[in-house]
């Protein structure tokens, strides 16, 4: 019989079921003032998360809770401006930031859970936002 994993449930950001294929989901995880505000897109071939924050105009990217990407879901959309970025990348493919990226957050997906990856630190993604 195999060993169960432990799950550090500080780590845990939603259950993958929570969010729908092409869909996405915000989440902030940590404590204190400020804590790690990010989203996370699901794609066929898995999740990818990013900080929620412009780095255009250095706000969130959503206006509405988990409204982060556009009417057909295949793009990430800046609801201030309008800005669009690749879902797997972040890279911003339109709007006053083209050629700039979202900061990527490590995730890992375990035992149906979405997860921040093991290397991910909440405090210092959190501090490096502008």
């Amino acid at each position: 019989m195999s060993e169960a994993r432990q799950i550090d449930v500080e780590r845990v950001i939603c259950r993958l079921d929570d969010i729908e294929v092409s869909g996405a989901r915000g989440f902030a995880i940590g404590s204190g003032d400020w804590p790690l505000r990010g989203f996370v897109v699901r794609m066929n071939d898995g999740v990818r998360g990013f900080i929620n924050h412009c780095p255009h105009a250095g706000h969130p990217l959503n206006l509405r809770p988990h409204r982060f990407l556009t009417p057909d879901s295949a793009l990430i959309v800046c609801s201030s401006h309008g800005a669009l970025f690749e879902k797997a990348t972040g890279l911003c493919v339109a709007g006053p930031c083209a050629g700039h990226y979202l900061r990527a957050v490590g995730l890992k997906v375990e035992s149906g859970f979405v997860m921040l990856a093991d290397d991910a630190d909440p405090a210092a993604l959190a501090a490096a936002v502008d």
